[in-house]
């Protein structure tokens, strides 16, 4: 691995770390995160074809990659939602840890990977060693009525969430399309769908004419720069699929602690070593999973 296939593939380790922790300092409710994050991303992805020159797809390809983009926005507004009730170094150890399971049981059930009775067995086992640490990312040493509901509430928004999270891998696949492409009609989705959002909540919030919705903006430049250097990166003549997953799997420690340590979402020693152990698990069960 060169030393520039490296800095590339850590790109998402300070996009994806930073973005949820940028995007809760600028504030706002989900809404202004979400429209700012996804425009953001949009003129980042339309500075970026401009740039490289690369084709716009058309068909089904275009659909199917704007899709995509739709299914992130939908699982982000949930993860926003998510971050109002438990914190970001709460929410983001467990979307990291259901959009590995949802990946892997789609890859191996509808895409044949894991190949293999013993690769199986070592694959569900990791997904098991994945629940258990996000499950310990989320424990609370003293826990009252309304945090045990907040995280209830948390979970549930999340569980539907990785169904748009899934979209936002799975539809490229199906399209067959080169990942650099579909950044732009991504984006493009990712964007849209923020705005339809937007607008059925403008009469109890318009969030078009406050401050926090453009000063996302910054927030979704993040994101999409975490979004491309993982294209890059898992690219055969960079770091590969396998290590590019992985370099950017470890997004999950940087967006926890940066929430822990910048946003004051503040956890006991106790609560911080179990934490800490739990990412661990879920980096090292992410890593298992990538290499089977």
């Amino acid at each position: 691995m060169s030393a520039i296939a490296l800095l590339i593939g850590l790109g998402p380790l300070l996009g994806w770390g930073l973005f949820p922790t940028v995007s809760a300092k600028f504030g706002g409710k989900p809404t202004n995160q979400i429209f700012g994050a996804t425009l953001g991303t949009l003129i980042f992805a339309f500075i970026y074809l401009l740039i490289s020159g690369n084709n716009m797809p058309t068909g089904t390809k275009f659909l199917l990659s704007l899709l995509s983009g739709a299914g992130w926005s939908f699982g982000q507004i949930m993860s926003f939602k998510s971050f109002k009730l438990i914190g970001s170094s709460r929410v983001m150890p467990i979307t990291t840890a259901l959009q590995l399971i949802v990946t892997a049981l789609w890859g191996v059930f509808a895409l044949g990977n894991w190949q293999g009775t013993s690769n199986r067995i070592i694959g569900f086992i990791a997904l098991i060693v994945i629940i258990i640490g996000a499950t310990m990312t989320a424990w609370q040493e003293h826990s009252d009525a309304q945090s045990s509901t907040n995280l209830k509430k948390a979970v549930g928004l999340l569980l539907i969430g990785v169904i748009g999270y899934w979209l936002y891998s799975a539809a490229p696949q199906a399209a067959q399309i080169n990942g650099k492409e579909a950044f732009l009609p991504q984006a493009l989705g990712m964007f849209l769908t923020a705005l339809i959002y937007c607008l059925i909540n403008v009469k109890n919030n318009n969030i078009f004419k406050q401050k926090e919705s453009y000063l996302q903006i910054i927030s979704g430049f993040f994101f999409a720069f975490a979004a491309l250097t993982y294209l890059i990166s898992a690219q055969p003549n960079m770091n590969g699929l396998a290590t590019g997953f992985v370099l950017s799997q470890t997004s999950v420690v940087l967006a926890t602690l940066t929430g822990i340590y910048f946003l004051h979402e503040n956890k006991t020693n106790k609560e911080l070593i179990i934490t800490i152990l739990g990412l661990v698990f879920i980096i090292a069960a992410a890593t298992t999973t990538a290499f089977l």
